[in-house]
């Protein structure tokens, strides 16, 4: 089972990557098999043909799970995650790929952006989205149980339907 992390922050290293991954690790128990810092593809996300973007589109488009996160920006998720997204065909894009949407913010305040903004243009793409999205605080994604807690309750969920995806014995 292929699974990737796609993180859509305009900082490369981010806290939004940083806990992607963490959600990788403790929904399969190992690393991302591919990791995509979207903001690493640069101006070739600005036009169409860019090899990288490309190249970024075709690895997870061939994912079995991917989480995709962003943190949350003028109360949405970013233009640069956005400008990745529009790369993709539309309801086709994501076939066979079950996502994950992952926000980070400052407070609680957006805490419904990854089930009502991210959601949506996931599946417009294709995707299978089996479980809620996750919204994390930033500053305490690290030492807080949300993570631990979505795995509790999703994980199963989540990991039945990329196994399905992959082709793979649940």
């Amino acid at each position: 089972m292929k699974v990737t992390v796609v993180a859509g922050n305009p900082k490369p290293g981010s806290r939004t990557l940083d806990a992607a991954t963490v959600l990788v690790r403790a929904l399969s128990g190992s690393d991302p098999d591919v990791v995509v810092d979207v903001i690493g593809l640069g101006a070739g996300l600005l036009g169409w043909g860019d090899d990288a973007v490309q190249a970024a589109v075709e690895s997870v488009s061939s994912s079995h799970l991917v989480v995709v996160a962003s943190p949350t920006f003028k109360a949405t998720y970013t233009g640069v995650l956005k400008l990745f997204l529009d790369q993709f065909a539309g309801g086709e894009g994501l076939r066979d790929v079950v996502a994950v949407p992952l926000m980070l913010g400052a407070g609680p305040r957006h805490a419904m952006a990854p089930e009502l903004l991210l959601r949506p243009v996931l599946a417009e793409l294709g995707a299978t989205v089996p479980a809620p999205g996750l919204y994390l605080i930033d500053s305490t994604y690290t030492e807080d149980s949300l993570i631990a807690d979505y795995v509790q309750r999703w994980g199963a969920i989540v990991l039945s339907a990329a196994r399905a995806a992959a082709g793979t014995e649940a």
